[in-house]
């Protein structure tokens, strides 16, 4: 009998996207957006905050889904999505900057 636990942990261990530069600066990605917006006001909790969490969580998971996708004209669209949602980050970061959330630029 295999233990499901373990079979599932193996599976998503071994998934191609993990593999991927690009998924891996993703997922870094997630993190310092994370880590950054927690010096955020408490009144941008569900303002600029979750926009931008939502945006940062984006990208890697789309990259993932793209990979899966069977026809490279889907494998494209999922990318075109997390690269929107790096221009959405990017623009929050401008918005940030801009009322003082940040000090200084923040380059995606």
């Amino acid at each position: 009998m295999v233990n499901s636990k373990r079979w599932i942990v193996l599976m998503i261990n071994e998934r191609p996207h993990k593999k991927l530069v690009t998924w891996q600066k993703a997922m870094e990605l997630v993190t310092e957006i994370y880590r950054m917006t927690e010096a955020f006001p408490k009144k941008e909790e569900f303002g600029i905050v979750a926009q931008m969490r939502r945006a940062a969580i984006s990208v890697p998971s789309n990259i993932a889904e793209g990979l899966t996708r069977r026809t490279n004209k889907d494998k494209i669209h999922f990318l075109n999505i997390a690269q929107a949602s790096l221009s959405e980050i990017d623009t929050q970061i401008e918005i940030s900057l801009r009322l003082g959330y940040v000090t200084q630029p923040v380059y995606v």
